[in-house]
């Protein structure tokens, strides 16, 4: 079976049920992705776009000349753009993600707009051990790590994380979003959308099952629910079962009550100062920080080398 496969059998079969969310991410997961951050309800990634923009040039001048940027989840490339154009003569680009169709589609596009620069693409999952290209360039090498990314993981899990970026970036820094503890009624808004894209983006976990791993969903048996669970601070999304039903898949059959719910993302919200400790506890020095008006979103610059900015304490 593909790693997918043994993973969703893994899933299936705890209790409770959940699924990881990088699993999301084939090419029509993407696709919908894309459309859930165009969304009017989804507003991290036109705050987090509109920090990059107000903030590229004290950004770049903290990352410093002829840098290699290594993007952890790259997705469509648009909120690197805005830090490549931004940097002086950016020696390498290393985006990195899981989706592997999506992700060299959009390093094609990018690659024109950036002649002197190295583009080195890697399809893998940055959640294991993932063998990055030879350092090139005199500069430093830079994550980043953009969408609020961060909080699809418990803090322990990210914390992890962390870590291990700070032993791949070998005393670099880190660009890393970070969205904000807010009314519980805007985040209800943004996963929830009227338009319906975000349940499609979930219900296509289950078409991909389907797809690829021979699993027999039936989509329509399944409810979209996504809530703001106020004392863990983040939102939870699940996958919900209408009837009694049982889903067949690898060899087995599994059973469903109705009500019943595979948890399939959290979304971890947080206070700057509490995102500051949880990377001071992975071996980060945390250092500028820039937040909307509206104090909805986050960009974290921290750094694991030599002193690079003001500390911000």
């Amino acid at each position: 079976m593909t790693v997918f496969a043994d993973d969703l059998l893994a899933g299936l079969s705890a209790r409770p049920r959940s699924v990881p969310p990088k699993w999301f991410y084939d090419t029509r997961g993407s696709e919908l992705f894309e459309q859930i951050c165009a969304l009017p309800e989804y507003y991290p990634t036109r705050t987090e776009i509109s920090l990059l923009e107000q903030h590229a040039a004290d950004i770049a001048r903290r990352i410093g000349p002829r840098a290699e940027i290594v993007e952890f989840g790259a997705g469509a490339m648009r909120k690197v753009r805005i830090i490549l154009k931004a940097l002086n003569a950016p020696a390498n680009y290393v985006p990195i993600d899981i989706s592997g169709e999506h992700l060299l589609a959009a390093t094609d596009s990018l690659r024109p707009d950036f002649p002197g620069m190295s583009v080195q693409a890697v399809v893998a999952d940055f959640t294991q051990t993932v063998e990055l290209p030879p350092r090139t360039g005199p500069g430093q090498r830079v994550g980043f790590y953009a969408g609020s990314s961060i909080g699809n993981f418990d803090p322990a899990q990210a914390a992890v994380l962390l870590k291990r970026f700070a032993s791949w970036l070998g005393g670099g820094g880190l660009l890393v979003g970070v969205d904000l503890v807010k009314d519980p009624r805007i985040l209800h808004a943004a996963y929830n959308d009227e338009a319906g894209v975000t349940a499609k983006f979930n219900f296509n976990l289950w078409a991909r099952a389907n797809r690829e791993a021979g699993a027999d969903f039936e989509l329509s048996q399944w409810m979209h629910s996504a809530f703001y669970n106020a004392p863990r601070q983040r939102i939870e999304m699940h996958l919900v079962s209408r009837r009694p039903q049982r889903v067949g898949f690898a060899g087995q059959a599994f059973k469903f009550d109705e009500g019943d719910s595979v948890h399939t993302e959290n979304s971890y919200k947080y206070t700057v100062d509490g995102f500051r400790r949880l990377a001071r506890s992975a071996g980060w020095r945390p250092q500028a920080v820039w937040v909307d008006s509206r104090h909805y979103f986050s960009l974290h610059w921290l750094h694991c080398g030599d002193d690079r900015g003001e500390t911000l304490e």
